[in-house]
């Protein structure tokens, strides 16, 4: 029982660490993958015209804040659903030997 207490212990800082470091030692304004990666597009070849626009643009700032968070709870549900089956199945085949 001590071991899984050391254990849990450890990964607790560990992830507290990941989360902590970033945010001491990268310093300014968290910018996007889409605004460094249409920085570089324009940086390499000014002009460049996309190929196509989106089929939709949400109204605010807020309302794709909310639609991003409601696609990562989603998939985190969907991924902790199948984790969840798994274990489910492999106990129960192991209850069944």
């Amino acid at each position: 029982m001590k071991d899984y207490k050391k254990s849990n212990l450890i990964l607790i800082i560990l992830a507290i660490l990941l989360v902590v470091l970033p945010l001491v030692f990268v310093q300014g304004e968290y910018g996007g993958s889409d605004d460094a990666a249409s920085e570089q597009i324009e940086a390499l070849k000014p002009g460049y015209e996309p190929w196509f626009e989106s089929l939709w643009e949400p109204p605010s700032g807020e309302v794709e804040s909310l639609l991003f968070g409601l696609q990562a709870a989603i998939g985190a549900g969907a991924i902790g659903y199948i984790i969840g089956s798994w274990k489910g199945a492999a106990s129960k085949k192991e209850k069944d030997k």
